[in-house]
């Protein structure tokens, strides 16, 4: 199982013969055309390009085939100002909820704008930082009522293993191969560090679930039925998540999922839940 896909010894051997009877292609041209043969594509229809060049990239890996050199070398995305820095307003936003006005959410795919904003503000005060993100996401914003960043949000792929969401849900292999795109993963959740509002927090995650599943209907074509999040337990106690009656149901093993010789630790991490659907197990599971 690679990327979601059941690849058999004949898909390996299609993916080499493509390779080697076009010797000029590109990592990209290679990708494009296994998600064109294999009709491989999102509950929207569209090519999942990127998925299938996530997965050539996990093959090779595994030593399994040999891509063709990079034609351009993976670069900082602040240096190269893919990410544009930007003069923040630090000025500190206090006081209530109420205090502070209407606050807007709104989901960016097709504002490249603010976008960008997302990006600057994530790769800037993010303790994880940013480089963009692969596979289907949804990207939020929230403003003040002048337009001024408060917070911003990005919902992703979700594990593709955890043993205390897999035992929450109940759900076979098989069945977790087969509906795992109705997960998603909250991997980002930034405050700006200027901004100071008792319960905010929690209540922009409110009004994100609110809307997630459908803005996802409306860009990939299918719902999300359960979100999941991953909260670094040294560093961050819940509360936010607890506020907006997130479910913690256990706790990482501090491994990491690249570490094959178990030796390698990685910060233990509270795993939160929250079923957008009350029949999200039956529907996982179907």
């Amino acid at each position: 199982m690679v990327q979601g896909r059941q690849l058999e010894t004949a898909d390996i051997s299609r993916i080499r013969q493509l390779m080697s009877e076009n010797p000029t292609w590109s990592r990209r041209r290679i990708s494009e055309a296994i998600a064109q043969e294999w009709d491989w594509r999102n509950g929207s229809g569209q090519l999942k390009d990127m998925a299938a060049r996530t997965m050539l990239l996990k093959l090779e890996a595994r030593g399994l085939i040999e891509l063709p050199p990079r034609r351009r070398k993976p670069s900082n995305r602040m240096a190269e100002g893919r990410v544009s820095r930007q003069d923040w307003d630090t000025t500190p936003v206090t006081g209530t909820l109420r205090q502070l006005g209407p606050i807007t959410i709104q989901e960016i795919s097709s504002d490249t704008a603010e976008r960008k904003r997302f990006a600057a503000a994530m790769a800037e005060f993010h303790y994880l930082g940013y480089r963009g993100t692969v596979g289907e996401n949804v990207q939020y914003v929230v403003a003040d009522a002048t337009g001024r960043l408060l917070s911003c949000l990005l919902f992703g792929a979700p594990a593709w293993k955890c043993k205390s969401r897999d035992a929450f849900i109940g759900w076979s292999q098989v069945q977790r191969q087969q509906r795992l795109s109705c997960i998603t993963n909250n991997t980002r959740f930034l405050i700006l560090p200027f901004v100071r509002v008792p319960h905010l927090a929690s209540w922009i995650l409110g009004q994100a679930l609110r809307r997630l599943s459908q803005d996802w209907q409306r860009k990939y074509g299918h719902p999300i039925l359960l979100v999941e999040t991953f909260v670094e337990r040294d560093r961050f106690a819940g509360t936010s998540y607890k506020a907006a009656n997130w479910i913690r149901i256990g706790s990482t093993t501090g491994r990491s999922r690249q570490d094959r010789s178990h030796t390698l630790r990685v910060p233990v991490k509270d795993v939160y839940v929250y079923p957008l659907h009350r029949r999200f197990r039956e529907e996982l599971s179907a």
